[in-house]
């Protein structure tokens, strides 16, 4: 079955994308610093701060989620149940991203996004149910 070159490529996906949000979010906390940029009043420095956070905090969970399906392609094995809760986590987000991007990037961004959720979710379904379970499932019938 070709379940763990697709847990492969969603690793890999997932491993290049995390350095990319981070470093998005490095150029947006400049142009903050650079402008002065302000938000209802908050401190620039506060806005600065909070751009790198989440952006380090996003690569984090990024490089967290592309462990998943990277253990499960080692193993042969579907991930635990933190695991595809991540997964389907990850997904959501994607989700919800490309809903945003397609209005303020554009098709492409949105596209990619797609993609990264098709293949999270296609990695998901490869690794559906326990070999056991589907034994005594077909065995009952």
């Amino acid at each position: 079955m070709a379940r763990r070159p697709i847990a492969l490529v969603t690793a890999a996906v997932l491993l290049l994308e995390a350095p990319g949000i981070v470093a998005i979010n490095a150029v947006m906390a400049r142009f903050v610093k650079a402008q002065s940029m302000s938000l209802d009043g908050l401190d620039p420095d506060a806005m600065y701060t909070g751009t790198w956070a989440l952006g380090v905090t996003s690569g984090v969970l990024l490089l967290l989620c592309a462990l998943v399906p990277l253990v499960a392609a080692i193993r042969d094995r579907r991930p635990g149940r933190a695991g595809r809760a991540l997964l389907i986590g990850c997904a959501v987000v994607h989700g919800v991203l490309g809903a945003v991007a397609v209005g303020l990037l554009g098709w492409a961004a949105f596209a990619f996004l797609m993609v990264v959720v098709g293949l999270i979710v296609l990695t998901l379904v490869a690794y559906g149910e326990p070999k056991a379970d589907a034994e005594g499932a077909a065995a009952a019938a």
